[in-house]
C-alpha cells in the first residue's frame, strides 16, 4: 500500500550561538498519512502553527495529484510504502519526530506495517515516534482493531525511541456513516450498542498538531482523547429527530441479522464481523470514557456530534 508522508521542517535558535545559523537546530516533522481524511487536516493545521518561510513539506502519495494543495505550499512529494522499509528509510531520512498514522488494515498484515514503519523511523534516527492509536486499546478488547493498537503500542515500547501514542477517541464520522439515510427514510436498524464519546476529526486534527510542536509533551499512550458527551445510537436518533423535525426510528437487530445484511450487500463475512466488534465494545463500555485531555489541548470545547451532524443536514 502507498502512503502518504508529510515532512515539515523548522529551524529554531539554539543557544546563545548568533547570527548566521551557527548554532541552529534543524527539526523535521515527518508524518505519513497526509492525504487521508486525519493526516491532510494534521498538515493543514501544522503549517498555521509555523511560519511559512520556515516549513518544508514532503509527501509520499500513491497518485501525487493528491498532493498538488501541498505542492502549491512548497510541498515535496515522494513516494512510500509500509511494505517497503527501504522506501520508508528515505521518506523518513532526517525525521526528528515521525508521526505514525495507522493503516486501514486489521489483524497480522496491520501490525506487521505498523512494525515496519517504526523499524524505519528508528533506523532513520528519529528521537520520538508519535502513533494514533484508539481509545480502549487492549490486548483483550472486543474490537479487532484496538487489539492492533495495543500490539502496535507494544512495539512502540520495545523499540528504544521515545514514543507518544495517541488514544483518539471514535470518530463521529463512523457514527454518521452507521445513521446513514435515515434523514430521509426516517429509520435505522443496528445491533445493540452502548454510550460512545463520538469525536471529530478536526479537533483530533488540531491536538495532532499541538503535540507535534510542542515535542514531548506525552509519554506513551495519552489520556483518551474525547468529545465531550458519550452518546448511544438511541441517543443519536432522538438528536436527528430534534435537528430534522421528523421522527427518526431506531430499532436494534441481532449481530446475525445485522452480519446477514451486510454480506448480503456485498460486505466481506470478515469485515461484517469487524463492524459488529463496534458494537460490541460499545456494550462493554470500552468508548464511554470521556477525559478533559483533548479539550485542555484545544483551549476550548470539543466540537459536539451534534454539530458534526448539523453540518451533514445542511450540506444535503
Amino acid at each position: 500500500m502507498l502512503l502518504s508522508t508529510a515532512e515539515i521542517r523548522l529551524f529554531g535558535q539554539c543557544g546563545a550561538q548568533g547570527a548566521g545559523g551557527a548554532g541552529r537546530e534543524r527539526i523535521m516533522i515527518i508524518m505519513t498519512g497526509a492525504t487521508g481524511q486525519l493526516g491532510r487536516q494534521i498538515v493543514e493545521r501544522l503549517l498555521t502553527r509555523v511560519p511559512a518561510d520556515r516549513v518544508g513539506v514532503s509527501v509520499s502519495v500513491r497518485d501525487p495529484q493528491k498532493a498538488q494543495l501541498f505542492a502549491d505550499q512548497g510541498v515535496r512529494v515522494r513516494q512510500g510504502s509500509f511494505t517497503d522499509a527501504t522506501g520508508l528509510a528515505h521518506a523518513f531520512e532526517g525525521a526528528s519526530q515521525v508521526l505514525i498514522i495507522s493503516v486501514d488494515k486489521m489483524g497480522e498484515e496491520c501490525v506487521r506495517q505498523h512494525r515496519t514503519a517504526i523499524e524505519a523511523a528508528v533506523a532513520a534516527g528519529a528521537r520520538r515516534l508519535l502513533y494514533t492509536s484508539q481509545m480502549g486499546a487492549s490486548a483483550t478488547s472486543h474490537f479487532q482493531a484496538c487489539r492492533d493498537h495495543a500490539a502496535t503500542e507494544e512495539a512502540l515500547r520495545a523499540c528504544g525511541v521515545p514514543f507518544t501514542s495517541l488514544r483518539n477517541g471514535f470518530y463521529t464520522t463512523s457514527a454518521l456513516h452507521f445513521l446513514g439515510s435515515a434523514a430521509e427514510s426516517g429509520r435505522f436498524a443496528l445491533p445493540e450498542d452502548g454510550p460512545v464519546a463520538w469525536t471529530a476529526h478536526a479537533d483530533l486534527a488540531d491536538a495532532t498538531a499541538a503535540l507535534l510542536a510542542d515535542e514531548g509533551r506525552f509519554d506513551g499512550p495519552t489520556p483518551p482523547l474525547t468529545g465531550g458527551q458519550p452518546l448511544s445510537f438511541d441517543d443519536i436518533a432522538a438528536l436527528a429527530t430534534e435537528l430534522t423535525g421528523r421522527t427518526i426510528t431506531r430499532s436494534t437487530v441481532p449481530d446475525d441479522q445485522f452480519r446477514e445484511q451486510m454480506v448480503s450487500q456485498g460486505v466481506p463475512t470478515e469485515t461484517a464481523d469487524q463492524l459488529l466488534g463496534i458494537f460490541a465494545v460499545g456494550r462493554a463500555g470500552e468508548f464511554a470514557t470521556v477525559d478533559p485531555t483533548l479539550a485542555s489541548l484545544l483551549g476550548r470545547e470539543p466540537i459536539t456530534l451534534s454539530t458534526v451532524l448539523r453540518g451533514q443536514l445542511s450540506a444535503g
